[in-house]
């Protein structure tokens, strides 16, 4: 009745156990994002256990499931048959997040708990949110020549946007069957940003540059537009995104739009506190709970330790340090051109994980000078990266799905 005799028979389980332990430990020691890495490093833990029927059970493109001798489509089992015959972290995946549910649920409750305002004060730095996706389609081309098909690629490449519900959904749309390893890539990088943006800005940029002060500049370089009614452009601003995104990427509405609603709930203010308390508290928690149990049991022995799982683990390192250097090599362009000066570190921003990638920048920045906070200016560029990596993954379902 224990689990000895299986682990004693494949030692593998013991490296999957080290995994969660240190996954456990950045989270809970280091801090590294511990909303999401403590729920993904326990469900390592509970589906690698023996006989505990924890583990979730990838289905092949066609939906086939082999589990004890048996074959399951599982797109033809109601939910209870699920639970029944693949166990409760099986039904909690496949209703919650192969449906493709949690992921705009989660997004609700990350616009609920957004401010745009940094943003639309600082909006020409924008463009640098846009430029950091560029290491989205430099990895899906890559991918395709490593032998990924294009929309196998397209799921890789999405991890590049640093957003885990948006790799999720993307990859459902285009390759499920390559859910599990993308869910653990893609979050398990959201969690390290504190050490792979360091380690990105310490091999692309200078001291001199890390240096900039962005409030000397605005004092030198004053803005010539003036935001005289910031409530009502705040109200507006979600309305209109949505408008425009509904038109020209249709497939981005699901994550834009519920982004957008949970974000005009607070904006709106006390009219909508209750949504907005339930949106950004209660429903979002549960979400995150659900999502990081679930994700973590996806990394079972088979599904984890083999070639093609690490192949998407490399790549998806990849995807997201080149969006960190897209950023970064976007703002030495600008910087070329133009006398305002712009700290290369929010550039490095540009990939969303908000706002954990504009702390770690401004701990970088005021590393180099006590007195250099760039946070609001790095949130302008690492807020328009969680829109531009969505309508990123709207333009890829839109052409590969």
């Amino acid at each position: 009745m224990t689990a000895f005799s299986n682990i004693s028979a494949d030692p593998r389980f013991l490296i999957m156990y080290a995994l969660a332990f240190v996954l456990l430990y950045l989270g809970i020691k280091k801090h590294y994002e511990p909303l999401l890495l403590v729920p993904i490093a326990f469900g390592v833990l509970l589906a690698n256990f023996p006989g505990g029927e924890m583990g979730v059970l990838q289905a092949d493109e066609n939906g086939f499931i082999n589990y004890n001798g048996h074959e399951y489509n599982i797109w033809q089992m109601p939910l209870h048959d699920v639970a029944h015959e693949l166990g409760l972290m099986n039904f909690l995946y496949y209703m919650l997040i192969k449906t493709g549910f949690l992921p705009p649920v989660i997004f609700m409750g990350v616009g609920a708990l957004t401010d745009f305002g940094p943003m639309l004060r600082n909006l020409r730095l924008s463009i640098f949110g846009a430029a950091a996706q560029m290491g989205i389609f430099t990895v899906l081309l890559c991918a395709v020549l490593m032998g990924f098909t294009p929309k196998e690629a397209g799921a890789l490449g999405i991890i590049g946007g640093a957003d885990g519900p948006t790799a999720i959904y993307t990859t459902i749309k285009l390759a499920p069957h390559l859910l599990g390893a993308i869910a653990i890539a893609a979050y398990s990088y959201m969690a390290l940003v504190p050490v792979i943006i360091p380690l990105v800005v310490k091999l692309l940029c200078t001291k001199k540059e890390l240096m900039i002060n962005m409030k000397e500049q605005d004092k030198l370089y004053p803005n010539k537009v003036e935001i005289k009614n910031m409530r009502t452009l705040k109200i507006i601003f979600p309305i209109a995104v949505t408008t425009i995104v509904a038109i020209f990427v249709p497939s981005a509405v699901s994550l834009i739009g519920m982004l957008m609603f949970g974000n005009l709930l607070k904006e709106i203010g006390s009219d909508t506190s209750r949504l907005f308390d339930t949106v950004s508290n209660s429903v979002m928690n549960t979400a995150t709970v659900f999502l990081g149990l679930c994700v973590g049991a996806t990394m079972t022995v088979d599904a984890f330790l083999n070639p093609r799982t690490i192949g998407i683990v490399i790549g998806g390192f990849l995807a997201f340090a080149l969006s960190i250097a897209s950023g970064i090599c976007m703002v030495k362009i600008f910087n070329l051109f133009s006398k305002k000066k712009i700290n290369p570190l929010i550039g490095a921003t540009g990939l969303s994980a908000v706002p954990m990638a504009s702390r770690v920048c401004n701990d970088i920045s005021t590393k180099y000078d006590p007195k250099n906070h760039v946070l609001n200016y790095c949130m302008s560029s690492n807020i328009s990266g969680v829109i531009g990596s969505a309508v990123a993954a709207g333009v890829l379902i839109s052409f590969l799905g």
